[in-house]
């Protein structure tokens, strides 16, 4: 689906995708959108797709048997790359925006014993090219306050594993159920959707990573239903989440001016918004459509 920043416009771009279409990014130079599927998520059954922003050519990128069950992704435009957190597959990926080179960046866990064991699922993703990082959440249970936010190094450390990072560092944990992340890489400010119980969960919060001694978490929007995807429109200082319930919202990236843009447009996963005047927001619907808003 595709919408104006203001809600206006809304439209269908891809129907018929099947499955569980979840995370959301956009090539704005060669006018594509990324998805990817979460499959089936009690087999190895996930891929991620490519299509153009006129909904044309969607393309299969990572195929079935890769990546378990994907989740957030996100685009990073200057080296051509993209990552994504792997949930029931407990790893971060990389890979360049044709789909070829895929690497393991993260793994938390293997065979189904870990896989059971929800504090391994990764679901949210986060890059900063910059300086050199990636983040990135494991929910945990359901509601059950047991929900980490991770960093590492962007490259692997020479000579070591995926799963025994030496640089791989807790920065929050006991959170509700933290879910998908954005960065405001000019602020160096992380921003969280967490969809645990109220009253920290259900919310979009912030958090500053100038003072790694001291990493806390300021709740900006409460009251969320369900609360998963995010997208901040920096130039705007706006942010954009969706809900479970179906709920699309816009509000400043303090929290402040939360307006609803729809309530009820089903089970709503991914966003992604391209900046403008007014901008232009992206949101993939967890049945059978592709909301880019």
């Amino acid at each position: 689906m595709s919408c104006n920043g203001d809600g206006s416009d809304l439209k269908p771009l891809v129907e018929g995708i099947g499955t569980a279409p979840d995370g959301l990014g956009i090539d704005l130079d060669k006018k594509q959108i990324y998805y990817t599927n979460m499959g089936t998520p009690s087999t190895d059954s996930g891929f991620i797709s490519r299509v153009d922003m006129d909904g044309q050519n969607d393309t299969v990128i990572i195929p079935q048997g890769i990546t378990w069950t994907p989740k957030q992704l996100t685009l990073e435009p200057t080296t051509k790359q993209l990552y994504w957190s792997d949930r029931e597959g407990m790893r971060v990926f990389r890979a360049n925006f044709d789909g070829s080179n895929v690497e393991m960046l993260v793994r938390a866990g293997q065979g189904d014993a870990d896989r059971k064991d929800a504090r391994n699922w990764c679901v949210g993703i986060a890059v900063d090219i910059k300086r050199g990082r990636i983040y990135w959440t494991q929910k945990g249970p359901s509601k059950g306050n047991q929900g980490r936010l991770f960093t590492a190094g962007i490259k692997l450390p020479e000579g070591e594993s995926p799963d025994n990072r030496s640089d791989k560092k807790v920065l929050l944990d006991h959170l509700p159920e933290p879910i998908d992340l954005d960065l405001d890489a000019e602020k160096n400010v992380l921003y969280l959707t967490d969809r645990g119980d109220p009253p920290l969960g259900n919310t979009v919060s912030s958090i500053d990573l100038n003072n790694p001694a001291r990493i806390q978490k300021k709740t900006l929007v409460k009251k969320l239903h369900e609360a998963i995807g995010l997208a901040l429109d920096v130039e705007n200082k706006q942010m954009y989440m969706t809900d479970l319930l179906g709920g699309l919202y816009r509000a400043n990236m303090d929290g402040s001016e939360e307006k609803v843009l729809f309530p009820d447009l089903g089970d709503l996963t991914g966003v992604a918004v391209i900046s403008g005047s007014p901008a232009r927001c992206s949101s993939a619907a967890c049945n059978d459509d592709l909301c880019v808003h």
